[in-house]
């Protein structure tokens, strides 16, 4: 007789909206003695949906998170867009923001914007290389800071994927994803990690590519049935993970997931 089978679940973070401001005021009352602020509520309810539909590997965060590594950087002019200094980390609120993370679930990842996504010029350094070498620094010191707070990895999200970056930071601790890759940033994906977020669309193409790659483990970003079996035809299931990435404002968005996340064996 067939056998429903769960597939694992796993979050790359989320984009939560803004709260009207009873809501936030609200939040700010029920957690204070932390730094409670509108970022802090935004990692706050991004993963407490994740956590109550039974993800199995949830990931508070996502590009929300600009606006908080721009203020934990010393070295840069007062609207935090420009690079003025040497670059400096004052991790005090990530850690908060980790520990809080932490208190709901430890070892949770969290997910940022990658380095090159935060919208700042160099008017300092003059070598793009020496820029670039100065936030990946940083960027290695915070996510530590976080870590040691009780994070379990990072999850850095871009539009596209730049190739120092990734061959820098990723590994075990820091996961690269993009929401709608390219095919350069696809092939950037597969070729410094061994594991890859692909959408429905881009799958067929990063099956075809996949005997180029070392790829060990396939999350496959909100699959339907016709996406499990395609990648099941090439792949055993201890493989395959079903991934999410929330944008909107659907409470269901994680349920849902988990829903789909089956095979019949």
């Amino acid at each position: 007789m067939p056998k429903i089978v769960p597939l694992a679940t796993r979050a790359l973070g989320g984009e939560p909206g803004i709260p009207d401001l009873a809501t936030l005021a609200a939040w700010v009352a029920d957690h204070r003695g932390t730094a409670a602020d509108l970022t802090a509520y935004r990692l706050d309810v991004s993963l407490a949906p994740e956590l109550s539909a039974g993800i199995m590997f949830p990931c508070a965060g996502g590009l929300f998170c600009r606006d908080r590594i721009r203020e934990s950087l010393a070295g840069l002019n007062p609207d935090r867009d420009m690079v003025v200094g040497d670059i400096h980390v004052d991790a005090g609120a990530l850690v908060e923001d980790a520990t809080l993370l932490a208190a709901q679930k430890r070892e949770v990842w969290c997910a940022l914007p990658a380095p090159h996504t935060l919208g700042i010029r160099d008017r300092y350094y003059g070598d793009e290389d020496e820029w670039c070498d100065a936030i990946i620094a940083a960027y290695r010191t915070l996510m530590r800071a976080m870590r040691d707070a009780g994070i379990g990895g990072h999850v850095l999200i871009g539009d596209t994927v730049d190739e120092r970056e990734i061959s820098i930071l990723a590994g075990k601790k820091v996961f690269f994803f993009a929401p709608a890759p390219a095919q350069t940033d696809l092939v950037l994906l597969m070729e410094y990690q061994r594991q890859v977020a692909v959408s429905k669309s881009m799958l067929g193409r990063a099956i075809e590519l996949a005997n180029e790659y070392e790829i060990q483990r396939w999350i496959i970003m909100d699959p339907d049935k016709e996406g499990i079996r395609l990648i099941l035809s090439h792949f055993d299931p201890d493989q395959v993970i079903a991934g999410g990435y929330c944008t909107g404002e659907d409470d269901t968005y994680w349920k849902k997931l988990e829903d789909r996340a089956v095979y019949v064996k």
